[in-house]
């Protein structure tokens, strides 16, 4: 069985980070191997919330890991909460990244057009060197803005979605050139539109698969996006196919939940779905 360190925060409540991709990896056949970077009873989005730093204790993983000789397939990093997070994950890198793992990184840093406020410029310094060892990204638009210095106002000010797309596919390309991975910006609602979908960036093309916005946000779908991700290129899927994949059960589990009423803070309905992944 193949294995992916998951290297990200455990939110006990809002179904995301490794709430959600411990499900994921493990109904698609992939053994995921936690390297929790905080602890929280709800993620940050819930009005009050208990929250433990693990900075510290990350290396103590590497260390006994290496002790273990283990080795892993794939190694997948989310939020992490400063910039000696980061400085842990390349250390991780050294120990463990090889010619044969694939590296994904989901850069975390903000939505709606705003960092979150733990992140500093030298945090995305750091950011930016990450992104450059990954294989796989998967930003958000705001965080693609973040990685390339564009203005989000600036892109917003586009107002006809053909102008919005080219600019944000430009965004992509440069992604993947100063990278040189493949590059899939998530949550992507051109303005003047009630469609959402995914920008997806290679040597070879830039496309775009759209679907129809209901208009709320829930939270943990964009970490539910890069384990599926993560788990069907593990089981030697392309990437169009691992972005399809991820694309209709995340359709399915998003409409069960708007059904429901479910409040967008509490994620989305996504287990009775997990069949679709199997």
């Amino acid at each position: 069985m193949k294995k992916v360190a998951v290297i990200q925060d455990l939110s006990s409540f809002g179904k995301c980070s490794l709430t959600a991709a411990i499900p994921v990896l493990s109904v698609m056949g992939v053994q995921p191997n936690p390297l929790p970077t905080a602890v929280l009873s709800a993620q940050t989005d819930y009005p009050s919330f208990f929250y433990e730093d693990l900075t510290t204790k990350m290396p103590h993983f590497t260390t006994e890991w290496q002790k273990l000789n283990s080795s892993f397939d794939g190694i997948y990093t989310g939020f992490v909460t400063g910039r000696e997070q980061i400085d842990n994950i390349f250390a991780f890198l050294q120990a463990f990244y090889t010619a044969e793992t694939l590296l994904l990184v989901d850069p975390v840093m903000g939505d709606s057009g705003e960092a979150y406020k733990l992140f500093t410029d030298d945090m995305l310094e750091r950011m930016r060197a990450l992104v450059k060892q990954a294989d796989v990204i998967t930003p958000n638009v705001t965080e693609s803005c973040l990685l390339t210095g564009l203005s989000y106002d600036k892109l917003y000010s586009y107002r006809e979605p053909a102008d919005f797309m080219k600019a944000l596919t430009a965004v992509g390309q440069q992604l993947h050139e100063e990278t040189e991975a493949n590059v899939i910006i998530t949550g992507v609602n051109p303005p003047t539109t009630t469609t959402i979908g995914n920008v997806f960036v290679d040597a070879t093309q830039a496309s775009f698969n759209a679907t129809v916005f209901n208009g709320k946000n829930y939270s943990g779908t964009g970490d539910l996006f890069a384990s599926v991700l993560m788990g069907s290129l593990l089981r030697g899927d392309s990437v169009a196919t691992g972005i399809a994949l991820a694309e209709d059960f995340l359709l399915q589990a998003i409409a069960d939940t708007t059904r429901a009423g479910t409040p967008e803070i509490e994620g989305v309905n996504f287990e009775r779905y997990l069949r679709m992944l199997l």
